[in-house]
């Protein structure tokens, strides 16, 4: 795996509405807790939705989900950043519970693309959000 630094983490309560008729959190609230982390980290490093401006754009995700997360309980969101490119850099994360931290029971990814949103087209990230992506944002 590319190298990795840990940036943000937080806690995301499992709803009961989470879960499906098997009786565990249903495969596509998996990306929300993902999605979620991702957006609160977007927000503590400053970086809100401007579309007369820049900002980020995820061009794929994936997760693969390794054990049932069922209610109640919570779940720990790690997520973390690889190396940025000229306009770009991998996310990944990892969802545990609270009560096992240890044990993770999805892990995902999505990669983020930096975009001039009037231009519609990719641009460089410039030296100090680049600094500000690598910066730990952990409580």
């Amino acid at each position: 795996m590319a190298e990795r630094t840990l940036v943000f983490e937080m806690t995301i309560p499992i709803r009961w509405g989470d879960m499906d008729m098997m009786g565990h959190v249903n495969n596509t609230i998996y990306f929300r807790y993902l999605e979620q982390a991702r957006i609160s980290w977007f927000e503590a490093m400053g970086f809100t939705p401007d579309p007369g401006g820049v900002g980020p754009v995820i061009v794929n995700a994936h997760c693969s989900f390794l054990r049932q997360l069922e209610y109640p309980g919570t779940v720990l969101c790690r997520l973390y950043v690889g190396q940025p490119t000229r306009s770009s850099f991998e996310t990944w994360g990892d969802l545990s519970r609270t009560d096992d931290p240890e044990t993770v029971y999805a892990h995902g990814g999505a990669k983020v693309v930096w975009v001039d949103f009037p231009k519609k087209k990719a641009t460089p990230l410039d030296a100090a959000t680049r600094e500000t992506i690598l910066r730990p944002w952990v409580p």
